[in-house]
């Protein structure tokens, strides 16, 4: 084939715990990673040389300091496809937390993957994806996992039972690094809505949509609460507008509120959408 088209999914995370800090400086993480409807799209086609990147839908730079540029050169330089040229259209929204940049990369490596026949397992480009970034490795598997880790360790889960989600964004962003560093000085037994990943496994592994709901949570909320109290202020809202649990995505900024349908959701969206436009209804997958 000359040319195929791939879809890139967010991703957000059903529980989230911060364990201890590795002597690398980071954090290992035991993660409940799930997929969502909310996809970016690639389109890549061979050409004869080098890397040619367009982006569409945001400001994104489409130089080598891009993520779906950097996985395209890690696999050029590796297993040396002549060229390729990528048209990335942006949905998922920047710096939310939503893992858009991974699953791009993730995407990038998957498409490169069939349009060269490289011939290389799901594993094998996970690991590869491992290279790029620690949410990569999921976002090339997909589907719902345990992550260890840094989340790069990963084991596969049965699928979630279906959520309807109220993805808010806030117009700002939130620096990874300084939650972390907060986290450090705030003990886990101060969180209000610890997650409980025993019960959520467990709710996975029956199907139980009620507990998994109810075994939601963030470690890192606390803290980017504390740091940027407008995410408590719009989870806050998603309840109050019938959200049955909100919790934050990631490091943040954006919080996903769960509804109890299609319905709801739609209705809790377009009122949060009047403050906060970057206000988006999807689903896991």
């Amino acid at each position: 084939m000359d040319a195929l088209k791939v879809r890139a999914y967010g991703k957000i995370n059903l529980t989230l715990k911060v364990l201890d800090r590795r002597p690398d400086g980071f954090h290992n993480l035991s993660t409940i990673f799930q997929v969502i409807a909310l996809q970016d799209s690639l389109t890549l086609s061979r050409c004869p040389e080098g890397i040619k990147l367009e982006v569409r839908g945001a400001p994104l730079s489409a130089g080598p300091d891009n993520l779906v540029h950097r996985a395209a050169a890690l696999l050029q330089q590796r297993y040396g496809f002549p060229g390729v040229r990528i048209t990335l259209t942006k949905r998922i929204p920047l710096a939310a937390g939503l893992a858009g940049g991974s699953s791009d990369a993730a995407a990038t490596l998957l498409g490169l993957n069939y349009l060269y026949n490289l011939g290389l397992t799901p594993g094998q480009l996970a690991r590869e994806g491992a290279r790029l970034g620690s949410d990569v490795p999921f976002c090339v598997l997909g589907g719902t996992a345990l992550g260890r880790g840094r989340g790069e360790e990963l084991y596969l889960l049965p699928p979630a039972p279906r959520l309807w989600l109220v993805l808010v964004k806030p117009p700002f962003g939130v620096s990874t690094a300084a939650v972390y560093q907060g986290w450090d000085a705030v003990p886990s037994r101060q969180n209000p809505e610890p997650p409980d990943e025993e019960k959520a496994l467990a709710a996975l592994k029956a199907g139980d949509r009620e507990q998994l709901v109810r075994a939601l949570g963030n470690d890192l909320e606390i803290v980017t609460c504390r740091l940027y109290p407008e995410v408590m202020a719009i989870k806050l809202s998603l309840m109050a507008a019938g959200a049955e649990r909100a919790v934050l995505c990631g490091s943040g900024p954006t919080v996903f509120g769960v509804a109890p349908d299609r319905e709801t959701a739609i209705s809790i969206a377009s009122r949060l959408r009047q403050t906060y436009p970057e206000t988006i209804v999807t689903c896991t997958l």
